[in-house]
């Protein structure tokens, strides 16, 4: 396969892959399985995920991404070499050029991680560029404008909420809150109330299956299979939606208060901007039913969730892409 392009949305949860003129070719969650005697990849992606909470003392199954940013670099490299082979082949006649998200807050240390990690996975050249701009872009916000533009795009590891205008980020705040802090406090809220013990695989179930922002009238409830911490036997407990609303709400005011910080820190003029146009929520998390409503309701901007919230930063690093001449002075970092 001739793959010139490719563009790699590097979640803490999941990592989608981009090819300009097809679209996103892969979304898999961002784990690997390792041997620990050898050392040696024996599985990344769906088939590690499968694995996670169920290997033997000689098998580790994690993510090598934690909070958005590379925690292992060589299982990283590994995945990163995984999937560009996975979409070009092992056998190629041209080093694809590679770009990458990262989070707003990177430092310059991380920043060089991600490169290094691409570079040595068989890029030809790397580029990274801020997770929010690319979630802009992928939601269909001008950014080149000399407007105001929020987004709020809310990953796996990380929130990161940011005013963009004229092609460059005016104020940002990240926090460490995304889904899989959802799926830890929902796992706990059952732990503490209910006595049962339940793995992230069914938190996250939950919350995609019952979850919502703000208590609702429509009051679901589903069955949960876990261990209970007194016998240490087998139980099945019924939860219902707004007790996991009461479950999240600390880790969701945490979100609320970085966008309040934004909102504070963001010139006069961009605020009007702001208040005309709306916030946009991009990312897994903007799935989460009535997450706008709340935003809305605790800060008194309109809040509007992206057309496929969850592809948005992974179609951003496909826009770039086409048009690197035109991103590459204002939005993208090279090695």
């Amino acid at each position: 396969m001739f793959v010139k392009k490719i563009g790699i949305d590097l979640g803490t949860a999941n990592i989608l892959v981009f090819i300009p003129q097809k679209g996103v070719v892969i979304n898999e969650p961002s784990v690997v399985a390792v041997s620990l005697d050898d050392n040696k990849i024996l599985a990344v992606g769906n088939e590690a995920k499968e694995m996670l909470g169920k290997t033997p003392e000689n098998i580790s199954a994690s993510r090598p991404v934690k909070d958005g940013v590379i925690a292992d670099y060589k299982i990283t490299e590994a995945m990163i070499r995984y999937f560009i082979n996975k979409v070009s082949g092992k056998v190629r006649f041209f080093k694809p050029k590679v770009i990458v998200s990262v989070p707003a807050g990177i430092t310059s240390t991380e920043k060089r991680a991600v490169i290094d990690a691409t570079l040595q996975a068989g890029a030809k050249a790397a580029y990274v560029v801020k997770e929010p701009i690319l979630a802009a872009i992928g939601a269909g916000i001008p950014i080149n404008t000399p407007f105001g533009n929020m987004i709020v795009d809310m990953g796996g590891g990380t929130s990161e909420v940011a005013i963009i205008s004229l092609g460059g980020v005016v104020s940002f705040s990240s926090v460490r809150v995304g889904g899989d802090k959802l799926d830890q406090a929902i796992s706990d809220y059952i732990r503490k109330t209910h006595g049962v013990a339940i793995g992230d695989r069914n938190a996250e179930e939950i919350k995609i299956k019952i979850g919502s922002a703000t208590i609702i009238e429509d009051n679901k409830s589903i069955e949960v299979r876990g261990r209970d911490l007194i016998s240490g036997l087998p139980k099945t407990i019924k939860i219902n939606s707004n007790e996991i609303v009461e479950a999240m709400q600390d880790e969701l005011q945490e979100i609320i208060k970085a966008v309040k910080d934004v909102l504070r820190e963001t010139p006069p003029e961009l605020s009007s901007d702001v208040i005309d146009r709306g916030m946009v929520l991009s990312g897994g998390g903007a799935l989460l039913r009535n997450l706008d409503k709340l935003i809305m309701q605790s800060t008194g901007v309109p809040c509007y969730t992206a057309d496929n919230p969850l592809l948005c930063v992974a179609k951003g690093t496909g826009m770039v892409l086409d048009n690197l001449d035109l991103y590459q002075r204002s939005v993208i970092s090279k090695k």
